[in-house]
């Protein structure tokens, strides 16, 4: 089989594309994100140790989480700046933080590999979901340590190993099955790819010090299996992307073998709940 070599550029072209195309769908299933994982929000915010009136920068904030949840905490006489890479994504961030009537966050359209601000800029940075998705962790580690004051904190969120994160591995395991896609090259992003250790360890080698990670348990609650095959088309990125090259037809087949694979989840009254493992990871400067 031809397995092309990992281009980095064309992946993030990519990524780019796919998330403004599915701001809408993660517009409309906000409120059901944000059960699951606002504990993830509250949890880094208390890793971070982020307090009134700090300086908080948060690294693919998406439709504005943890920003959100920080700006409040933060008060006043704090700030937040959120960045990301799909500025349709930010527009609904901006959106949210108006509907509740926060003025101190800023939305910057900005790569996160490609962030830059003085040393020292943040008392506390955040990443919630998003260092998974970067070919450059390393060198992001590097530059979030230096945009850090002396001890600062940095606490990121990734997803655990695949079996403990059913509501994504069902749909990949499937889309593998039905279709033969090969696993990404190795030094590819994928969405488990920070589990086991891995992020902790990246952190101490950039430097990091009293770097600890904590596992928590987000279950994804939904009326049925049919409303969990809308989800995750509406907004799994690594899903839409595995399946791109499927015909119509081939898709189609796919998604009605998803939803009877998803009963497998059904509580007696037919809805559905999974629950993920989320790894919270900190370090200080």
């Amino acid at each position: 089989m031809d397995i092309r070599p990992f281009d980095p550029i064309q992946y993030k072209d990519r990524q780019r594309q796919l998330w403004d195309s599915v701001a809408v769908g993660w517009e409309t299933w906000w409120p059901v994100q944000e059960e699951m994982l606002q504990c993830v929000s509250d949890r880094l915010l208390d890793m971070a140790g982020i307090l009134q009136g700090h300086l908080i920068l948060d690294v693919g904030t998406g439709i504005g989480e943890p920003a959100i949840t920080a700006g409040r905490r933060a008060g006043s006489a704090g700030y937040v700046v959120a960045t990301d890479q799909s500025p349709q994504m930010l527009a609904i961030a901006q959106k949210r933080a108006d509907a509740l009537g926060l003025k101190n966050l800023e939305f910057r359209v900005m790569d996160a590999e490609r962030i830059d601000f003085p040393e020292g800029s943040f008392d506390s940075i955040l990443s919630r979901f998003s260092l998974m998705f970067l070919p450059g962790l390393f060198t992001f580690l590097a530059k979030i340590r230096r945009m850090l004051a002396p001890g600062g904190k940095f606490a990121a969120s990734v997803w655990g190993t695949a079996p403990q994160v059913p509501m994504a591995s069902i749909a990949f395991d499937l889309a593998r099955e039905m279709f033969h896609v090969p696993p990404p090259p190795a030094e590819a992003p994928s969405l488990f790819c920070l589990a086991g250790g891995i992020l902790e360890r990246a952190l101490s080698h950039s430097g990091f010090t009293d770097v600890h990670a904590e596992e928590l348990t987000c279950t994804l609650m939904l009326p049925s299996a049919k409303a969990l095959v809308q989800f995750l088309r509406d907004v799994n990125v690594p899903l839409v992307s595995m399946l791109a090259n499927q015909t119509d037809e081939q898709q189609a087949g796919y998604w009605h073998a998803l939803e009877t694979a998803a009963q497998t989840y059904a509580t007696t009254d037919g809805s559905i709940q999974l629950p993920n493992a989320v790894i919270c990871v900190v370090g200080q400067r």
